[in-house]
């Protein structure tokens, strides 16, 4: 009888924690990323074995909802905002639109950039810089250049990135 209660004991153990090694394997993130995952409030480890973090097997769903929200373009701060709550991810909604709106406004931009290279090769100007759209195209990037330059300054200054609206290459 004491035997299948210790095996009950190191089955429920290990089907329900998981060492930061196993972690690490199973999601395939770093042991030093996920301890820099725990030390800024995105993951939580439950305990220690010996010297090694111990979680729960439902922080892999967190390590999941962390990556797609790097890949979406969030920084780790909205990230940890957004899984707050300790059991249940509260994914907020109107943030998540604000992103998507972002990234159709990144599109549109790298859309017309992308037409803007095509008709670079297929201009018919003897040289680019006699081309009206070309010209064009320069200063408008120029113009970005200066805005980015002026907002990193002001960010610098001032701790955080400044709110502006874009200049796009839209109707190049």
């Amino acid at each position: 009888m004491k035997r299948s209660s210790l095996l009950l004991q190191v089955n429920l153990k290990s089907s329900a924690v998981l060492d930061i090694s196993e972690l690490s394997r199973k999601s395939g993130i770093p042991a030093s990323k996920l301890r820099y995952y725990e030390e800024v409030g995105l993951i939580r480890s439950v305990g220690r074995n010996g010297l090694r973090r111990v979680f729960e097997t439902n922080v892999l769903t967190r390590l999941s909802l962390i990556a797609l929200g790097q890949v979406a373009g969030f920084s780790l701060a909205e990230i940890r905002e957004m899984l707050d709550s300790e059991r249940r991810p509260e994914i907020d909604r109107e943030m998540v639109g604000a992103k998507a709106d972002l990234l159709d406004r990144r599109i549109k931009e790298l859309t017309a950039l992308r037409d803007g290279l095509r008709h670079v090769v297929t201009c018919k100007a003897p040289s680019h810089l006699e081309c009206p759209t070309f010209q064009r195209f320069m200063r408008i990037a120029q113009t970005r250049q200066a805005l980015r330059g002026r907002d990193q300054k002001k960010a610098s200054t001032r701790g955080k990135v400044g709110n502006r609206k874009s200049l796009s290459f839209d109707g190049f």
